[in-house]
């Protein structure tokens, strides 16, 4: 395994998400746990310990399932992210017993890694409202937050708005990024904003959900003319 350092901080450059997890008969709320379990004890033997999920995810269930799968493994083994849902504009009104049940949710007392998440035109104004800041800073200001981000899959307008109002609180950033989104989502842009503003960015959806793993058979031929012995989403 690769790892990038972060602060004082040394992750393995691959994570592992949470918004995808096996399920039971199709039904995306039913999360298949032996499955999932499987799949995490097989990312921590490979040296993975960056584990992403956030309130959503599963129709809220992935926290769930996380905390117990994860309770098997020492705290200090692992790094844990999740994210506040404030897509939902009404969750800003719940910000104490959203934060509170995550905690619960997820058998910890902290979080390593806690995202804003999915800043987008939706959201931006409600986001700009100072008062999630605020009780973010509180969180953080008593050891339950170690580093406080954000992700985005708006317009670089927007994001511009929420660095301009929140650069100073923000340490990192989580945004789409992938061969094809460097230009679809403007990634680069995305990127060069993020270098000017000095926040490094965790990448997710290098895959696009998988839809970048399953190529058709003349692309699967390029690739695999550039790089013959590995696997397509390599």
């Amino acid at each position: 395994m690769q790892y990038k350092e972060f602060k004082d901080l040394r992750l393995s450059a691959l994570g592992f998400g949470a918004m995808r997890l096996p399920v039971i008969d199709g039904d995306e709320s039913r999360i298949d746990e032996a499955a999932a379990a499987e799949m995490v004890d097989f990312a921590m033997k490979s040296g993975i310990n960056y584990f992403d999920t956030a309130w959503g995810y599963h129709s809220e269930n992935s926290e769930t399932v996380m905390g117990r799968i994860l309770k098997a493994y020492p705290r200090e083994s692992f790094y844990l992210a999740t994210k506040f849902p404030g897509y939902d504009p009404e969750n800003l009104n719940r910000m104490e017993e959203i934060f509170s049940r995550q905690m619960e949710k997820l058998q910890t007392d902290y979080f390593d890694f806690y995202l804003v998440h999915n800043v987008c035109e939706v959201n931006i104004e409600y986001y700009l409202n100072p008062d999630l800041m605020e009780f973010l800073r509180e969180q953080k200001a008593a050891g339950k937050i170690r580093h406080l981000g954000f992700s985005v899959h708006g317009t670089l307008e927007t994001m511009k708005r929420f660095l301009e109002a929140f650069s100073e609180e923000m340490e990192f950033c989580q945004i789409q990024l992938n061969w094809f989104d460097w230009e679809f989502q403007d990634a680069k842009a995305k990127v060069e904003l993020l270098r000017e503003y000095g926040i490094p960015f965790i990448v997710m959806e290098p895959l696009r959900g998988g839809k970048l793993a399953s190529l058709p058979a003349d692309a699967e031929e390029k690739l695999k003319a550039l790089r013959p012995d590995e696997t397509i989403p390599a």
